[in-house]
């Protein structure tokens, strides 16, 4: 067991700030009964969800120097100059798929010596997440895009997710909008899909299987929830095998595009690599039969698998029009013909108090015991990226990332 550990919670960074914690002000207070070795405290900060009053009012320090700390938690990434050398940091890194735009900054943690432990990588041993906000990724990326759909058609308004208090708020605005019948797609099976289909659930509405949403007609609005078995197959003509499909996204071919003839709003919510087959090309917005007007892009590949989300949008400026034919990105609403899109990249940011106590119950539950304690099932290990200035054993494909040799 590690003795009188000194663990701090860091103020945000990153632009533009994003308001969620890693530990609420009662987890703090619960985290250091449940471990009594362990002293806490938290980094003031004007731009918090949780304000620093309510630190404070719960008898959390915030006059501490981080740089006492053993272990720094933060969210998103820590700019490179707040960076405390010799130190380990949990953050969501966004280095591990080689992402051009942190290249520098774990540059920078390997110079400073830093142990870098990222949230994506907590896993049980059996590969599966430990923590996460891709539910909440769900939940306010589908309300989003009921809000473009009723900013488009002037049927219904609903206020921006991130001036709703909480999510209580959030599903009593939607409880009070009536859709036409509409059809409304969901890819994806994990968190973040359920995530979606929880909103959705807000307003009843029936759900139909493949076959009958790309078949039939409907009075009224539908959803449909695919995954990969429905949108893309094996290029020798064998059967889909997910495990196969997983390991040789490369072999595979889409075929999304008859859902694009049937579908008004397209929610992502998939997992995407790279090598897999896309979803919407370029040429597919230009089709007489394409017919999906919004598509909330939750997953947020950026180039990448829907041809129409080039960048990333904010909470502040959440939607923008993609003009086909022109093929150029305008500002959101300005023609019936252009496809709204709607990727935000920090969407759990639009709900921060829920997403946080989710998280950081999470944390508590599952991370923490192998922080401080024993870490039995190699939770920590196989999470941390950087150790002792070099990359770990499992993390080792980075070097030439890091080295700018590709």
């Amino acid at each position: 067991m590690n003795k009188n550990l000194r663990i701090g919670i860091i103020k945000e960074t990153k632009t533009p700030p994003d308001k969620r914690v890693p530990v609420t002000p009662a987890q703090v207070d619960t985290i250091q009964t449940r471990f009594p070795s362990v002293k806490m405290c938290v980094e003031p900060s004007p731009l918090r969800c949780f304000t620093d009053d309510e630190y404070q009012y719960l008898g959390v320090d915030l006059e501490c120097d981080m740089t006492t700390c053993d272990i720094l938690f933060g969210v998103k990434e820590v700019k490179i100059e707040a960076l405390i050398p010799n130190k380990t940091y949990l953050f969501f890194a966004h280095v591990a798929k080689k992402q051009p735009y942190n290249r520098e900054l774990l540059r920078a943690i390997l110079t400073k010596n830093i142990t870098l432990i990222d949230y994506e990588y907590l896993t049980r041993p059996d590969g599966t997440r430990i923590v996460a906000f891709g539910r909440w990724a769900g939940i306010v990326g589908t309300y989003n895009a009921l809000r473009a759909r009723g900013n488009r058609t002037n049927n219904f308004s609903l206020k921006p997710a991130h001036e709703c208090h909480d999510m209580e708020e959030l599903f009593a605005g939607l409880k009070k909008i009536k859709l036409k019948p509409i059809k409304i797609l969901i890819t994806g099976g994990g968190r973040v899909a359920h995530g979606a289909m929880e909103t959705l659930s807000q307003l009843n509405l029936r759900q139909v299987t493949p076959k009958e949403f790309l078949e039939q007609t409907f009075d009224e609005p539908v959803v449909c929830q695919i995954e990969p078995m429905h949108y893309v197959k094996r290029s020798d003509g064998q059967l889909f095998d997910m495990q196969h499909f997983i390991q040789h996204p490369q072999e595979y071919e889409s075929i999304f595009k008859p859902f694009t003839k049937v579908t008004d709003i397209f929610i992502s919510c998939h997992f995407w690599d790279n090598q897999s087959p896309k979803f919407i090309n370029k040429e597919d917005y230009l089709d007489p039969e394409f017919k999906i007007s919004v598509i909330a892009d939750v997953s947020c590949d950026i180039n990448g698998p829907i041809y129409s989300t080039q960048r990333a949008s904010t909470i502040a400026e959440p939607f923008y029009g993609y003009n086909p034919q022109l093929d150029v990105l305008e500002p959101a609403f300005t023609r019936p013909t252009n496809v709204t899109v709607m990727a935000v990249d920090n969407l759990p940011g639009e709900l921060p108090r829920d997403a946080s106590r989710e998280f950081g119950r999470d944390l508590f539950e599952r991370v923490f015991p192998a922080l401080i304690e024993d870490d039995n099932e190699y939770t920590i290990e196989r999470a941390t990226i950087t150790k002792n200035g070099k990359l770990t054993t499992k993390f080792a494909y980075l070097q030439d990332y890091v080295d700018g040799k590709e």
